[in-house]
């Protein structure tokens, strides 16, 4: 088998071990079968174990042929190191375990006793005919799980590629009329808009919460300066922003969205709560009754579900309109 490119899972452990001791039963009715003699527990529990113990060894071998010996050694020679390991699993379960109930007094080992080591050849090569088709459905499996991947990431790119490019637009607008008012604050502000950009084509759809907070306050400075300051954000954190992952400019949209729909020519204030089952973005701007969740929004929803990390929901108060992320737990 070669699996140095395929990660066995220990879940994918677990279901060959129930597989084999499966395969160690019906081995045992096949001796049952052809000497009702043999009819007993100790012949099902001999093969059951059996097949438990070349399973382990499989573990073994190709755990070390993944991690030591493949990856060292040129890639024609592979099938037949995963040939020797995947015969040698066979071979030394069923030795193993014979000679582990050699005095037990089983009648299944009496019945075999006098060819057992032709038994322990043929298993290995049984084993490694077994290991074939089993690596060919992991392969499959995961060739499967990589696909979908690709296509989930494809979805996600999409979407961050959909996000409102207006506030660059606006940027270098702002970025143009200092250029003749305020040389050094034009410089500024070029140097925050790289900054904020430089996060942007980050590839990572997922960014820490201190990440994503260090691009909000990026994002403000240099829209202050078309609100003449009259943005105030206050951030309140209950946790340990490193320890949460959340999409890209995720909390960056909503600080967007209450910007352009509830500023009202007035002061307005931002105030971003963190906290562990959840993240609210509220705005004492204007409220609305019914949100319709437009094309921002309705982005952000699409990647908090297809990354598996949450959901957007929103409250409407007398005074203020708040946005909400609640968060999965981990």
């Amino acid at each position: 088998m070669n699996s140095v490119k395929l990660k066995i899972s220990f879940k994918d452990w677990l279901y060959i071990t129930i597989i084999s001791a499966l395969f160690g039963f019906l081995f045992s009715l096949f001796f049952i079968f052809i000497d009702n003699s043999l009819k007993s527990l100790s012949t099902i529990f001999f093969s059951v174990l059996t097949s438990i113990l070349i399973s382990f060894f499989a573990f073994i071998l190709i755990t070390l042929s993944n991690e030591i010996i493949l990856p060292k050694i040129n890639e024609k020679f592979w099938y037949l190191i995963s040939f020797c390991f995947s015969f040698s699993s066979g071979f030394l379960g069923f030795s193993l375990s014979f000679f582990l109930f050699s005095k037990s007094g089983f009648k299944i080992i009496e019945y075999i006793y006098d060819f057992w080591i032709y038994i322990s050849i043929i298993t290995g090569f049984l084993t490694f005919l077994i290991g074939l088709i089993l690596h060919q459905f992991i392969s499959m499996k995961y060739k499967n799980e990589l696909i979908n991947n690709q296509i989930l990431q494809s979805k996600i790119k999409v979407l961050e590629n959909e996000l409102n490019p207006h506030f660059l637009f606006n940027a270098l607008n702002s970025i143009s009329e200092l250029i003749y008012l305020n040389q050094e604050k034009a410089e500024k502000v070029t140097l925050d808009l790289s900054k904020f950009l430089r996060n942007a084509i980050n590839k990572e759809s997922l960014v820490s919460i201190n990440t994503e907070i260090k691009m909000v306050k990026t994002y403000l400075e240099i829209e202050n300066i078309r609100f003449d300051n009259n943005i105030v954000l206050n951030i309140y954190s209950l946790v340990k922003e490193d320890n949460i992952k959340i999409p890209k400019f995720s909390i960056q949209l909503l600080v967007e969205n209450a910007i352009k729909h509830g500023y009202k020519g007035n002061r307005l204030q931002i105030d971003i709560k963190i906290e562990k089952e959840k993240i609210e973005v509220t705005n004492n701007g204007k409220t609305i009754e019914k949100i319709v969740f437009g094309t921002g929004l309705t982005n952000l929803q699409e990647r908090l579900i297809l990354l598996n990390v949450g959901k957007l929901d929103y409250k409407t108060y007398k005074d203020k309109m708040s946005f909400i992320i609640y968060l999965k737990g981990k």
